[in-house]
């Protein structure tokens, strides 16, 4: 070997060496995270929000860290509307399960526009944070962690995802579905805005169109497993039962144990 040879290899050595180091760092970030993320999903309260708290940090910290730059998360807005038609399909989806909740008689919208802003802007911001979570967090690192297998990196990162929502039997297979699609849509257009603008409208939609005794009012984990359906007390009709406004503020979506 030469001298300009082993000039060549030295550079290359240390890219593999820098590549690999940065394989590990992902899988410790990666599995750190999902850790207390699980945690935080199956502990009782009031540990839960503290283990939720620090998995947020994690997360945060970890991203912070690790950034991958603004593109390659799809968090800079630049050619919106090449996506945009995810928003679409996901109202006409909506739209098609409201009717079809008409039809059965299980829709329960709130009585005001006020109240549904009142009930789901929350819910909104937890959609853009899932969003983050599923492409930025774990599909990244899949991908580098995967080199060179993207499709197993996708189903990597949905089923991380799903697995999260157990054992809910509506949301987990949803959400298993939600996940390859989001990531594959991802990598086509890195744009998280419009992908978490989707899952909000399906989100919500779900929370209206299915009642809350067969979806566990959108629990997952410990939440599922403990819940239980408000008692409606059997009224006379001068006494009004309980009113619509406050059926909806129970059922609200809480996604929390």
């Amino acid at each position: 070997m030469d001298w300009t040879q082993a000039e060549n290899l030295l550079p290359r050595q240390a890219e593999s060496q820098t590549f690999a180091g940065r394989r590990w760092r992902d899988l410790v970030e990666l599995s750190i995270g999902y850790g207390l993320i699980l945690l935080a999903i199956w502990t009782p309260r009031p540990l839960q929000t503290q283990l939720s708290l620090l998995a947020l940090a994690w997360v945060l910290l970890a991203t912070a860290i690790s950034f991958d730059g603004w593109s390659e998360m799809g968090l800079r807005i630049h050619g919106p509307l090449r996506s945009l038609w995810v928003v679409g399909v996901a109202l006409l989806l909506a739209a098609t399960a409201v009717l079809l909740a008409v039809w059965f008689g299980t829709l329960h919208l709130p009585g005001h526009p006020a109240l549904f802003l009142q009930r789901y802007w929350a819910y909104a911001i937890w959609a853009f944070f899932q969003q983050l979570l599923l492409l930025d967090f774990f599909l990244l690192r899949l991908l580098r962690l995967l080199h060179g297998r993207r499709a197993a990196a996708v189903v990597a990162a949905a089923g991380l995802f799903a697995l999260a929502h157990l054992p809910n039997p509506v949301l987990t297979p949803v959400t298993l579905f939600w996940g390859v699609v989001a990531c594959l849509l991802f990598l086509e257009y890195r744009n998280v805005y419009t992908l978490a603008l989707a899952h909000a409208i399906c989100g919500i939609c779900i929370s209206v169109t299915v009642p809350g005794p067969v979806d566990h009012n959108m629990r997952v984990g410990l939440g599922y497993l403990t819940y239980h359906p408000p008692s409606y007390h059997q009224r006379s009709q001068k006494d009004h039962t309980v009113s619509t406004q406050a059926w909806v503020m129970a059922e609200a979506p809480t996604r929390r144990s």
